[in-house]
């Protein structure tokens, strides 16, 4: 998934050591190499992404949740009914 809201594009010449270790972090956690650089980046300048994708997606879990209504891990029950 690609978010270019407020991206710049910029090319990067990588050591060919420091391009492999980012493909097969990219594989290994499912990102791509520009997320993992611009993660690395804002840690260096201090910035807000520090935290993994997961992560980040944990902080915003039941950000819109009714305290009236049934939660998401009921959704099986509302769509097929009991029995599924």
């Amino acid at each position: 998934m690609m978010y270019t809201y407020g991206m710049k594009r910029t090319q990067i010449i990588l050591e060919g050591r420091q391009h492999e270790a980012l493909a097969a972090r990219a594989r290994a956690t499912d990102r791509s190499i520009s997320d993992l650089v611009r993660e690395a980046v804002d840690g260096l300048l201090g910035g807000k992404r520090s935290q993994g994708r997961r992560a980040r997606l944990a902080d915003i879990s039941g950000i819109a949740k009714d305290p009236r209504g049934p939660s998401g891990k009921e959704h099986d029950r509302i769509l097929y009914g009991s029995g599924k």
